[in-house]
């Protein structure tokens, strides 16, 4: 199907400020819209209320609007391009996260987009009602004979009352059209429940609540999803938390590709993305739709749909090498999978599904030092200001790599000045010595189960402490509920530094244990600060110099979507 011809001008609307639960990620795929419509000739005018984005640089769009994302702002920005003969006829709602998600349904609501005979292209109202309308999409589920947890809809608190007798506590609460889980929550007791449940309310565009049964522990993955108008459909990547159900994903330790899933499993979960798809009717562009899953039976239930690009989408994108807001902007104006090109490739269709052989770790960040008084538990609403995302041969070294991204002064996952166990050990001993526990260990038992049992910035840290103290992956998880194959890997990089601390001296390391040791991630700040005891630029020059001495060096690999096609 060709691009269409009969729309000239569309208008995207950008996510506004900046802000905690809404970050840069949808300002990345404003940009790819305006520049991927533009590349197919049409004009492109934008919205968007912050100016320190790089979509309204002037060179991006062909009218740049810094104006409120309002649905009277955006009518007089109608009105005026039609002034100046040049009326706009399309909006792309589905670019901007919720921001524009919202305004795009209050321009229809208020019947602004029919007067001035702006079409909604990419997800149309409709559409945009059944995925974020939480008892729509709940019909739709229960239709396609598939599971939601045990919930209901609620628009005032005395509802929200009579369904508490049925499914008790603890309850998780989500506000209909909200971005960041804003205005939601856990709520463990009767006055968090009411409280959530008003805050929740009021944060709704539409004042309504859905309320679920506790599936806390339980695994959860994101499936990002595109189509297109000829009803292809791919997956172009799945997303694994670390943190089970009850963190938000912008909060989690997020992993890709999915890494504790059979292939049968997959392929169910992948079945039921693309059925919810097509029965919410998004015609064309990229979603995501969440699942959980019972670690102890395999229990499949559906938590949610984004009918637009996301936080995730931006991840995938980068994660896979295939570019989701680009390809879905061409996709609203009429193209088809199989009639655009692969990019990265340049002869391939984007029909084909990525692939990846690397293994990706996205790190949310968080400012609580910032914020002295704010509660630095993590639940269903996003606390973080930003992320980082490392690729790696495997998932310890992307997973160090990533906590060196952090600009925290943390190198990897310990070995470094704030490891509070090789601090004590390296006091303790005066230098390292194999098998030894520090005699006095600076953090008590008690305070090391609650930083596992309550989600934390620095869960993984205590994860690590666990394992130096003996604990068994048994023990850790069940007060963490983290899949036993990822405390596997952590027990293994836990194992992997005793051997390193066999070894008093740097020199004394064999090349093929230091090689190994960069394989998984280890940095020359690390390394320095096990063996010379301190981190500055002249150790880490001097830990630089020794390897490069014995000939292990780094390697660069490219992101080809097609796993080893390059």
């Amino acid at each position: 199907m060709p691009r269409r011809t009969d729309i000239n001008t569309i208008l995207i609307i950008g996510s506004g400020p900046i802000v905690i639960g809404q970050g840069c990620e949808f300002d990345y795929s404003g940009t790819q819209a305006c520049k991927a419509l533009r590349e197919e000739g049409y004009r492109v005018v934008l919205v968007n209320s912050n100016p320190a984005t790089i979509m309204t640089d002037p060179a991006f769009s062909d009218r740049t609007y810094i104006e409120p994302i309002t649905a009277e702002a955006v009518e007089k920005i109608i009105i005026r391009e039609k002034e100046l003969g040049t009326p706009i006829d399309a909006l792309l709602p589905t670019l901007g996260g919720q921001t524009a998600l919202n305004c795009a349904c209050g321009l229809w609501d208020k019947g602004i987009l029919q007067k001035h005979g702006v079409e909604m292209i990419g997800a149309d109202r409709e559409v945009i009602h059944r995925a974020e309308d939480r008892e729509a999409f709940r019909r739709i589920v229960e239709r396609l004979g598939l599971k939601q947890p045990l919930s209901r809809t609620v628009t005032n608190l005395d509802e929200a009352r009579e369904f508490l007798k049925e499914c008790g506590l603890p309850a998780i609460i989500r506000p209909a059209f909200t971005l960041g889980g804003t205005g939601g929550g856990i709520a463990y007791n009767l006055e968090e429940f009411e409280d959530i449940i008003r805050r929740g309310l009021s944060a709704s565009m539409i004042g309504q609540v859905l309320i679920d049964k506790s599936v806390l522990g339980w695994k959860e993955y994101e499936l990002e999803v595109v189509r297109d108008r000829k009803d292809n459909c791919i997956i172009v990547c799945g997303i694994e938390n670390i943190d089970p159900m009850g963190v938000h994903t912008g909060d989690s330790v997020t992993v890709a590709p999915i890494m504790t899933l059979s292939d049968k499993e997959y392929q169910r979960m992948r079945d039921a993305a693309f059925a919810i798809m097509r029965a919410v009717g998004v015609q064309t562009g990229g979603s995501n739709v969440q699942f959980g899953i019972c670690p102890e039976t395999g229990e499949m239930v559906v938590i949610e749909m984004n009918p637009r690009v996301s936080r995730s989408s931006a991840l995938a994108s980068k994660a896979t090498g295939f570019p989701i807001a680009r390809i879905a902007a061409k996709l609203a104006v009429g193209y088809s999978l199989d009639e655009l090109t692969n990019d990265i490739t340049g002869n391939t269709s984007a029909c084909f599904e990525p692939s990846i052989d690397y293994v990706v770790v996205k790190m949310p960040r968080w400012t609580f030092e910032k914020f002295p008084e704010a509660d630095e538990t993590l639940t269903t609403q996003m606390k973080s200001v930003g992320e980082a995302m490392s690729i790696g041969r495997t998932f310890r070294e992307s997973l160090q790599k990533a906590i060196r991204s952090m600009e925290m002064k943390r190198f990897g996952l310990g070995l470094d000045a704030k490891d509070q166990w090789l601090l004590a050990r390296q006091q303790a001993a005066r230098g390292p010595v194999a098998g030894v526990i520090p005699a006095e260990w600076p953090i008590e038992e008690s305070k090391l189960e609650t930083k596992l049992k309550v989600p934390n910035q620095d869960r993984l840290y205590f994860v690590r402490y666990a394992f130096k103290l003996g604990w068994s992956a048994a023990r850790v998880h069940g007060l963490t509920r983290i899949d036993p194959w990822f405390l596997a890997q952590i027990e293994s990089l836990c194992s992997f530094e005793d051997e390193l601390c066999a070894h008093a001296r740097l020199e004394d390391v064999p090349p093929e244990l230091l090689a190994r040791a960069k394989q998984l991630g280890y940095s020359d700040p690390q390394l320095a600060q096990l063996y010379l005891g301190e981190i500055t630029t002249a150790s880490i020059l001097r830990v630089r110099k020794h390897r490069k001495a014995l000939g292990i060096e780094p390697v660069y690999k490219r992101v080809d979507t097609c796993a080893a096609e390059f």
